[in-house]
């Protein structure tokens, strides 16, 4: 059963006019139903997780400061969300979304989570509306219970995933792929074991092409024993943010040849959602739904 972390804590309001498009995290869940892709029991609430795994990843001192809400005003600014409790318990809810939804990928070869990809947190600070690095503390989390040998984050998002890079700058038993908008944020780009970055309106034939060789390179060097997947769709020419020209057709090609690649090698993989903005919501919601669609088509 391809299981889904979701809990209602995702759609944590925020001040109006705030750019961050929060009702997807609602209306994913609704359009999966909708179309009979999956049931309610398909989803689980994730549970909180022990802050040691946070700490496995995160500083002591970064971890206080978020749980005590004494980040500077500089630090707040960087996060890009005005800083509450709630808001910290809801990225603890979402990063133990992500590492229990790998816990199920071990089962069932996928899982998903509704949210995360926070791929801009770095061990000691938040940015880019990320707080706690989910993708990093699942990959810390499954290799230290020796869950899996080593882990290949493909961070597909158009961002790079900055904070990831970071993290896992020493660590051979993590491969960072991190293919993304060249002039996009952030301006200074951390250094991942293989970064791809395109050139502003760069379509569907090129991306496909890129990824395709770029992702059979990878595994002729390293083969993993578990895949964290950041799906952003950020990469629609009708993103806000995005400036590439990718459409939702590209999209769908982007999740099967990711999704593909690991049946392949019979390698578990979670998929986390990332980044989308969309002046339609809709469209976002379109583009996120095709990756639990092929999921089901692949897997069950």
């Amino acid at each position: 059963m391809l299981k889904i972390a979701y809990s209602p804590i995702y759609m944590h309001p925020l001040p109006d006019g705030h750019r961050f498009p929060m009702e997807k995290y609602e209306l994913l869940p609704g359009q999966l139903l909708h179309e009979g892709i999956v049931k309610q029991e398909n989803f689980f609430e994730p549970e909180k997780l022990d802050e040691k795994w946070i700490l496995n990843t995160h500083t002591l001192e970064y971890w206080n400061k978020l749980k005590h809400l004494t980040l500077s005003k500089a630090e707040i600014r960087a996060t890009g969300f005005p800083l509450s409790r709630q808001l910290v318990r809801r990225e603890i809810v979402i990063l133990s979304g992500s590492v229990q939804a790998a816990e199920y990928a071990l089962l069932h070869g996928i899982a998903m989570n509704i949210a995360g990809g926070t791929h801009h947190a770095f061990a000691d600070r938040g940015e880019g509306f990320c707080l706690l690095n989910d993708i990093a503390v699942t990959a810390n989390y499954l290799i230290d219970k020796q869950l899996c040998k080593n882990v290949l984050v493909i961070d597909l998002d158009v961002h790079q995933g900055n904070g990831t890079a970071s993290i896992f700058t020493a660590n051979p038993a993590v491969f960072t792929f991190s293919m993304h908008g060249e002039k996009n944020y952030p301006i200074r780009k951390e250094v991942s074991d293989l970064d791809c970055a395109l050139a502003d309106r760069t379509g569907d034939v090129e991306y496909l092409r890129i990824l395709q060789s770029q992702l059979e390179n990878i595994v002729k060097v390293f083969l993993p024993d578990f895949i964290i997947y950041q799906a952003g769709v950020d990469i629609l020419e009708s993103d806000k943010l995005g400036r590439l020209a990718m459409t939702v057709e590209g999209v769908r090609n982007r999740d099967a040849i990711v999704l593909n690649l690991a049946k392949s090698l019979n390698t578990p993989i979670m998929c986390c959602m990332g980044g989308g903005y969309s002046s339609k919501v809709a469209k976002i919601v379109e583009a996120h739904t095709q990756v639990y669609r092929l999921a089901q088509e692949l897997y069950f």
